[in-house]
């Protein structure tokens, strides 16, 4: 289980800082949840790139699908350190850490079956996953399945309890 090293609040208000299992509960939801998903990536230059992705909370880890073609894997490739931001039920979330791809094939038949339970009729193969259909962002099949080793997280709620935290996580 993915615990914190450190926590530390970021509440001007008072609150309480807020408890990991808090953000952990609510990026869990059924995959059919259909979370709005954010990937940042770093161009060469500096500048960020963000774009939505299709994204899965499994066994403690953030999954992500992208082609390989698409800019945001080729940003990845040159580069792993990337963001995710989502909004959650009662709280805004933004993970951050570095992005590389899932090879192993028992994983990726693992999490073809996760997709598969949210509605996407996703099959592992040896480069990733393969489908009927993806969003259109994500370029031609097949379509790489990447792991984010989370480094930070921040959650700001907008629901009782209120407050903000930063939970830092071993490298």
């Amino acid at each position: 289980m993915t615990e914190p090293t450190r926590t530390r609040n970021l509440d001007i208000y008072g609150h309480a800082p807020l408890a990991w299992s808090r953000a952990r509960t609510a990026l869990s939801p059924s995959p059919a949840a259909d979370l709005p998903f954010f990937l940042t990536t770093v161009r060469p230059n500096g500048r960020p790139h963000t774009t939505g992705i299709g994204a899965v909370w499994h066994s403690d880890t953030l999954y992500f699908v992208s082609g390989p073609g698409t800019l945001k894997s080729r940003l990845l490739a040159a580069n792993p350190w990337c963001s995710v931001g989502v909004r959650l039920s009662g709280l805004d979330l933004t993970l951050e850490g570095t992005a590389s791809r899932v090879t192993d094939f028992p994983t990726l038949d693992g999490l073809a079956t996760v997709y598969r339970s949210g509605g996407w009729p996703a099959t592992a193969i040896e480069e990733g996953f393969t489908a009927p259909y993806s969003a259109p962002s994500a370029g031609p099949a097949p379509w790489y399945v990447y792991e984010l080793a989370l480094r930070t997280a921040v959650a700001v709620a907008s629901e009782e309890p209120h407050g903000a935290t930063e939970w830092t996580f071993a490298a």
